[in-house]
């Protein structure tokens, strides 16, 4: 198999890696950098658990070949505290109970982010909406959405 270098930025650190020439971002990022935050789900984009952000949009790394992502800046779960302070979505999803099994919450946080990234006072309907890609099996929604909405509030009142 044929192996392309690949350079980007992962979460503020520049990283370069040979990955196989059709390899996943979701392979790249959890075999070959070690960046386990990165869950894979079904592997074939419906249930948004591989969920991370490339250069400020939300995108599904099983579907993202790694060779696509060179030169760009990717986001993960694992970027998201700052010097041991979790991130105002991390605090909320804790406080909120909205972890529940945890498999989903990465993809869940991620696609949280991104919307409160472009619309930091979302209503209920755009929390909905953005977390539409993403299956939760324990089938525990409300409190993630009450965990965004939450954050997103938090952060309008921090801004004020």
């Amino acid at each position: 198999m044929t192996k392309v270098p690949v350079q980007f930025t992962l979460n503020g650190e520049e990283k370069a890696e040979f990955a196989e020439s059709g390899a996943t971002l979701l392979k790249v990022l959890r075999e070959k950098i070690g960046d386990m935050s990165v869950k894979g789900g079904c592997q074939q984009g419906t249930c948004g658990s591989c969920s991370v952000i490339i250069d400020g949009a939300l995108h599904l790394s099983c579907l993202t070949l790694a060779e696509t992502c060179d030169g760009r800046s990717v986001q993960t779960t694992a970027g998201l505290e700052d010097a041991g302070v979790l991130h105002p979505l991390q605090r909320a999803f804790n406080e909120g109970f909205a972890t529940q099994c945890g498999f989903c919450t990465p993809g869940m946080l991620m696609a949280a982010k991104a919307l409160l990234d472009s619309n930091p006072a979302p209503s209920r309907e755009d929390v909905i909406e953005a977390i539409a890609g993403n299956i939760c099996r324990c089938t525990g929604y409300e409190p993630i959405i009450q965990a965004i909405l939450s954050a997103a509030h938090a952060n309008t009142l921090n801004a004020a």
